[in-house]
């Protein structure tokens, strides 16, 4: 993935990677909210095309209805619902999908324009290629963890599979971000230091891990199972954390073991950010990384913050009600994308090796 700022030909095609982060992001924070508003199986198939628009008529909502009416969730969960009930979490659904959709159109139509205007640089064949693959790969995900609540006795979809859409998606998030930053970032702003961008991968080793652990917190809902701090009801080290019969299963089914992993994950990761932001402090920056370079500590901060926080409220929580635990738990996640893109941009500027290519 090369630099190649120098290229003026190549800040269009940087703009619209950048585009395509916030755009993301926003698709990230609306899963969130599909999550938290239960609407995620509310549509019960997967039509690329004729699920673009939702239904238009009183009889197309009716439809609709009475195939949720067939998923388990309904008859074991909301059988109570009218269909404005329905019509609600259909919508949550329906705009998550719609802006994949909107997505997919953001990047294809450009990068047919700059096909034909020869913008693309050869070293920018592979990471193109590669960023079209992971999002069809995070549509595919998306599929597969829907369908895994709509048979059997489910009710909500299985945790380890919205555990890896999530981290799909955070990968795709991350990869356009350092491809945009590849076409963004002059050679002359990138100053190696390997110590330091050693720790930054090792804290984003964790990060991932706390990733896939926050989506089984979310999964499982695991937040109401410890709604203490600093201890986990009444303990450091709660029991029953490996109940026998589990087995190593424990880790990722059993809500008390998944709750204190990603208590401890916070702890570690707050520890490892902050040693390597004082370790950028005493070094000396350029202009760009001075700017950038106290983020991951600040937004680490306030991600502890609004973890406990999430815990504390997480007995609030009323179904089918937006309420104080929903807005602590959706900032939770947007400062977790902030702190992974600026890891990634530190990491970036410090990273060491030969040169990729010349900057835009």
């Amino acid at each position: 993935m090369g630099n190649e700022l120098t290229k003026p030909s190549s800040k269009p095609v940087a703009i619209w990677l950048m585009i395509g982060v916030g755009m993301i992001i926003v698709q990230i924070l609306l899963g969130g909210i599909t999550r938290l508003t239960g609407s995620g199986l509310s549509i019960t198939e997967w039509n690329v095309m004729t699920g673009t628009l939702p239904p238009l008529t009183e009889s197309a909502w009716i439809a609709e209805f009475e195939k949720y009416k067939q998923t388990p969730q309904f008859s074991l969960l909301n059988a109570d619902f009218t269909l404005p009930d329905f019509k609600f979490i259909f919508f949550w659904e329906w705009f998550h999908r719609f802006w994949a959709r909107l997505i997919g159109v953001v990047f294809l139509i450009p990068f047919v324009i700059f096909l034909v205007q020869k913008r693309f640089r050869p070293s920018m064949v592979k990471p193109m290629i590669i960023l079209f693959l992971l999002g069809a790969l995070q549509g595919a995900v998306g599929w597969i963890m829907v369908a895994s609540g709509l048979t059997g006795d489910a009710i909500y979809v299985k945790p380890t599979r919205l555990a890896l859409h999530f981290i799909f998606a955070m990968g795709l998030l991350c990869y356009t971000f350092w491809f945009a930053l590849t076409l963004l970032v002059p050679p002359s702003q990138r100053q190696s230091n390997k110590g330091i961008a050693k720790w930054i991968i090792a804290s984003l080793s964790v990060l991932v891990l706390q990733f896939i652990y926050g989506a089984l917190m979310a999964g499982h809902k695991a937040a109401t199972a410890a709604p203490t701090w600093p201890d986990i009801n009444g303990e450091i080290i709660p029991p029953n954390m490996m109940r026998s019969e589990e087995g190593i299963l424990n880790l990722i089914d059993n809500r008390i073991t998944i709750h204190f992993i990603h208590r401890g994950l916070a702890y570690l990761l707050l520890f490892m950010v902050l040693y390597f932001s004082w370790r950028l402090l005493k070094m000396q920056t350029g202009k760009l990384l001075s700017a950038i370079k106290f983020l991951p500590a600040i937004l680490v901060l306030l991600q502890v913050v609004l973890g406990v926080l999430s815990v504390l409220n997480s007995l609030k929580i009323v179904p089918n009600q937006w309420g104080i635990f929903e807005w602590m738990a959706q900032l939770h996640q947007l400062v977790a994308m902030f702190l992974l893109l600026a890891m990634v941009a530190v990491y970036y500027f410090v990273r060491s090796g030969k040169e990729e290519g010349r900057a835009v």
